[in-house]
């Protein structure tokens, strides 16, 4: 509902704007700054009583103008101070008087040169630097994460953290990711050539050696408990007109024959079944790196292998690992996880505050990142303040600011009545001193 006053032809609402909730704070400084106020006023007040008396009886006791002097000092000080104060914030008595109501007519201004002033002196780099220098952050916060407190709260929020970003990452695009990831680095590039050059630096150091003994050694203790085996395939592939006993005979010769071939390549490191399986390792090692035949087929392998289903399964079962293992370990104070990464913790603030060089590596990083944030970002941090202020009403923004200032501004009333009347009586004084009168 919109209402002129009479002899005005600007509108105003009826209803004035709700004022906001004060704080616990803000309500005790309203408290204090109404005190300061009653304070004042009563001093103005008994003021005017002592001039209206010293006024009303001067002329029967002469030293009463001289009180009078200092009493009419006094309110005039009084009211010019109180007017002084009250137009910082409002217009005195609803008078529209230029140069009132400085705050709500100026809040932008003013949010914008507080802004400037807090960048200009406070967001500096060399300011910021000088007194992170003077704090020393890394050893204060080295002798709280060494303390048994520190290190377990640290160990909760960072629990916290992860158990806040599993319930926001959705799993199907981290599988997703985990699938691109395993398709650009696993899938994509040929298998061949890098398993060729790894394969050829391990057959050249000669690693594959206890392999082949391992081998050799696994084939000489079948060949030594498996008599039976070996003359049971000489009898079943012999002709059916060959004597039995020859059969015998000849499983008997063929399992001594194998035996002792056997034997002498578990024996002998240089022997010609083993060059021979070292001339084949390193041709494959060669072929998987140079041949495309042979490429091509560890690239079939791999496709089938490896199909797209498996590679989901793949992605699948990492992240779900992955995921419970983190949340077990994080979600219990006595997993080892948790257990190394308090020590951790402990140890890295034990270590802060005993090795010099490395809290004043870390003082470094600190004043570093600090210096170039604040460089960086000075602007946008200090148009905070301007952008507030603006969001703020006038009233609002005059109110705010009275209950921080104003009863610290109220001594300059309770100073203007007394210097007031100090100026008065001098003054009077001086020229009854030289006037007479």
């Amino acid at each position: 509902m919109v209402t002129l006053h009479p002899g005005s032809e600007t509108p105003t609402r009826a209803s004035a704007r709700p004022k906001p909730e004060l704080s616990p704070a803000d309500a005790e400084r309203a408290a204090a700054l109404r005190r300061m106020k009653a304070l004042a006023l009563s001093l103005l007040v008994a003021m005017a009583v002592v001039f209206a008396v010293a006024f009303a009886f001067q002329g029967q006791v002469p030293w009463l103008q001289y009180v009078r002097a200092a009493a009419e000092g006094g309110m005039v000080g009084a009211l010019a101070d109180w007017f002084a104060v009250t137009a910082l914030f409002r217009h005195p008595m609803g008078l529209k008087i230029p140069h009132t109501a400085i705050i709500p007519r100026r809040k932008d201004q003013i949010g914008s040169a507080l802004s400037g002033f807090v960048e200009d002196n406070f967001l500096s780099a060399d300011v910021v630097r000088t007194k992170l220098d003077s704090v020393d952050i890394a050893r204060k916060v080295g002798g709280w994460l060494a303390t048994p407190a520190g290190a377990k709260r640290v160990a909760k929020e960072g629990a916290a953290v992860v158990r806040g970003a599993f319930t926001v990452l959705n799993d199907d695009d981290v599988q997703a990711v985990i699938e691109g990831l395993v398709r650009k680095h696993l899938l994509t590039p040929p298998w061949g050539p890098p398993i060729g050059r790894l394969a050829e630096r391990v057959f050249d150091a000669g690693h594959h050696h206890r392999l082949v003994d391992l081998l050799v050694d696994r084939a000489a203790d079948w060949v030594s408990g498996n008599y039976q085996t070996v003359s049971h395939l000489v009898t079943d592939r012999a002709p059916s007109w060959v004597p039995h006993f020859a059969n015998e005979l000849v499983g008997d010769k063929v399992y001594i024959e194998l035996s002792k071939f056997v034997a002498a390549v578990q024996s002998d490191p240089n022997h010609q079944v083993r060059q021979s399986i070292d001339k084949y390792l390193k041709d494959l090692a060669q072929d998987l790196q140079h041949d495309p035949g042979m490429i091509a087929r560890a690239e079939n392998i791999k496709a089938q292998v490896l199909g797209d289903p498996e590679v989901r399964d793949l992605a699948q079962r990492t992240w779900s690992t992955i995921k419970h293992a983190l949340l077990d370990a994080v979600n219990d104070p006595h997993s080892e996880l948790y257990r190394r990464f308090t020590t951790a913790v402990r140890d890295f603030g034990t270590r802060l505050v005993s090795e010099d060089e490395l809290a004043d590596k870390v003082n470094a990083w600190i004043g570093d990142a600090a210096g170039y944030v604040v460089s960086t970002y000075r602007s946008d941090i200090a148009g905070v303040i301007e952008d507030t202020i603006a969001r703020w009403d006038a009233e609002e923004t005059s109110q705010k600011i009275e209950l921080q200032v104003g009863r610290d501004l109220q001594y300059i009333r309770l100073n203007g009545t007394i210097v007031g009347a100090l100026a008065g009586l001098l003054i009077y004084a001086v020229a009854h001193a030289i006037f007479g009168g």
